[in-house]
């Protein structure tokens, strides 16, 4: 298997949130060193997304997925390898804390050997728009004041919106139960070189199945793995992939906002996860969403998603 690129999904300091003044532009080294001081710099460990286990499986597209985009993986099967995930960097989160994000990312190997990647979460929004206000938000946190946290909330209320979407909603029952999102905005181009935004949306087949509080709390916090591996022992989880059509004057730079709800969407394939694999193959890389094939172009004016590939390189380069 090629070497690739591994998650870190979105980033769980998502349910904590502060103020701080940031002077100079983000960098990745600040981002990976301000969440090691939250959860702790743990050896061989991601700096975000620490807990998580390893699977394989393939994907196949839907016909009408090649109307859309050029890319390999939307014209014939390519097998996949994923990694489901806990936001945040403690390796010992519980698997039942429902103001978390989960997180599936997939790297999709293609006949030419080379990679393209999907990382999706639990929510529709980032609790950031830009990397500055991202390493704001993590500074307060860090800094365990109250006061500094409540300010930051008051100055960007904007970052309240993933938090409050799980509240929302229980937790999922199961990584194969969760519905997952795309909270950046893709440009998909077809062999016509027609080019369509879109956002990415995976649903269960099955659909979504989840926990009461209640539930949640008996259940543990490891119990995610061992009804993977039950589930899987049985029979492949699956899920339809979606890519949600925008429209003129949608935004595309702010992870931190949805579109209109009335949005169009075209299934475009169906993701199958069908085992478990060593951690150390997920671990041989860097799952990066701006790692795509041609025929995807992540939006080039989203300031998160460079912010990401740079602060995963932090991250990997620390932990080998």
């Amino acid at each position: 298997m090629s070497a690739f690129r591994v998650l870190g999904a979105g980033v769980a300091a998502l349910a904590l949130l502060g103020n701080a003044a940031v002077a100079e532009p983000a960098t990745g080294e600040q981002l990976v060193d301000v969440l090691n001081k939250i959860f702790g710099a743990h050896e061989k460990t991601r700096a975000s997304h620490a807990k998580g286990i390893c699977v394989k499986g393939d994907f196949k597209p839907t016909t009408d997925a090649a109307m859309l985009s050029k890319a390999p993986q939307f014209s014939a099967p390519v097998p996949l390898i994923g990694r489901y995930s806990l936001g945040g960097g403690n390796p010992a989160a519980s698997d039942g804390q429902k103001d978390n994000v989960r997180a599936i990312a997939l790297h999709f190997n293609l006949p030419d050997g080379s990679v393209s990647d999907l990382l999706m979460i639990t929510a529709p929004v980032f609790p950031a728009k830009n990397p500055d206000q991202f390493l704001e938000l993590l500074t307060a946190v860090a800094s365990k004041d109250k006061e500094k946290v409540a300010a930051y909330f008051a100055a960007n209320p904007e970052s309240t919106g993933q938090k409050k979407y799980l509240m929302a909603r229980q937790v999922p029952a199961s990584y194969a139960t969760a519905d997952y999102f795309g909270v950046h905005t893709f440009y998909l181009t077809n062999s016509d070189g027609q080019r369509q935004a879109v956002k990415w949306k995976a649903v269960p087949v099955g659909g979504f199945v989840g926990l009461d509080d209640e539930a949640a709390e008996k259940s543990g916090t490891d119990f995610y793995r061992k009804e993977l591996e039950q589930r899987l022992a049985k029979g492949a989880a699956s899920y339809e992939l979606f890519a949600v059509i925008g429209q003129p004057g949608d935004q595309d730079d702010d992870p931190t906002a949805e579109w209109p709800a009335d949005r169009k969407s075209v299934k475009m394939g169906t993701i199958t996860i069908s085992g478990l694999e060593p951690a150390a193959t997920c671990d041989a890389g860097v799952f990066d969403p701006n790692v795509v094939a041609d025929g995807i172009e992540p939006s080039p004016n989203d300031k998160i998603l460079p912010m990401r590939t740079e602060s995963y390189a932090v991250s990997f380069g620390r932990r080998q």
